[in-house]
């Protein structure tokens, strides 16, 4: 796709402004007690796709020892490259501190329960996503009937103003050729014969797994953490209003990652 020069420069005004960010502040719903199950939901008719994540079980298991079974799960979905430097790491799940997490939270009393404690990160599949804006092939997407920000990996030309634009951090480059870093690879992935394996030089991240739930199953992460019986993971329908997380949303205490940007996140957690 030919970009002139004034659309590029429309383009890396906005990479430079949302890469940089912004004054975010913390997102506040609703405390309670009730438990929601993702037994039953109708996986191939959400509107709006969400991830509750429910950092006080998965602490509770942390304490007792490291876990990384969603991680894992998915990297093993995805088959997602392994190089071996953290400098180029691939991410599409990972942990970090939780003062990093939430750093617009400042708070030199922090509760113990989460000061330092390793927090589940992955894409935000944000409701109004900066990083759509700013690619110039489109190979990032928001699909219009379930809200799943998307990457079609083949159209990337690995210009980086996702990432750039991108507050969450939830994008990596690949530096090498991917297909060469899993240990064990998944013949499984990519589904889609017109969607073929990324090459070195591209931008990937998690796309909640839209090959599993268009098949009416649970993304990896939710159910290998299922598999364990920690639960800490929920995925569901946010445009309905009985749904599973609609339910944990409205009876837990709740926070997303800097709501103050306007991107709308989709991934809440409950501390």
């Amino acid at each position: 796709m030919a970009v002139d020069r004034r659309e590029f420069l429309k383009i890396a005004g906005y990479a430079t402004l949302f890469g940089l960010g912004g004054k975010a502040a913390i997102d506040i719903l609703a405390p309670g007690e009730l438990e929601a199950s993702t037994e039953g939901v109708p996986l191939t008719e959400g509107k709006r796709w969400s991830m509750v994540i429910d950092m006080r079980k998965c602490l509770a298991k942390q304490e007792k020892g490291e876990c990384k079974d969603c991680i894992l799960a998915c990297n093993r979905q995805h088959n997602v490259p392994d190089w071996g430097d953290p400098r180029i790491a691939i991410k599409w799940i990972w942990q970090d501190k939780y003062e990093h997490v939430f750093p617009d939270h400042p708070n030199e009393f922090i509760d113990e329960r989460v000061e330092g404690k390793p927090f589940i990160l992955l894409c935000n599949h944000c409701y109004n996503p900066p990083c759509v804006r700013v690619c110039p092939t489109q190979a990032t997407f928001k699909r219009e009937w379930d809200g799943i920000v998307e990457m079609d990996m083949h159209r990337c030309i690995g210009c980086r103003f996702c990432m750039a634009a991108c507050p969450y951090g939830s994008r990596s480059f690949n530096f090498g050729i991917p297909r060469e870093a899993p240990k064990k690879l998944n013949p499984d992935f990519p589904t889609n014969k017109e969607y073929p394996e990324r090459s070195k030089g591209v931008v990937e991240k998690c796309n909640f797994c839209t090959e599993l739930i268009e098949k009416g199953d649970l993304p990896a992460c939710v159910q290998a953490c299922d598999k364990i019986k920690v639960n800490a993971l929920h995925f569901g329908d946010l445009a309905n209003p009985d749904s599973n997380v609609r339910e944990l949303l409205r009876k837990h205490y709740s926070v997303r990652r800097k709501p103050a940007l306007g991107t709308g996140p989709n991934v809440f957690y409950i501390i």
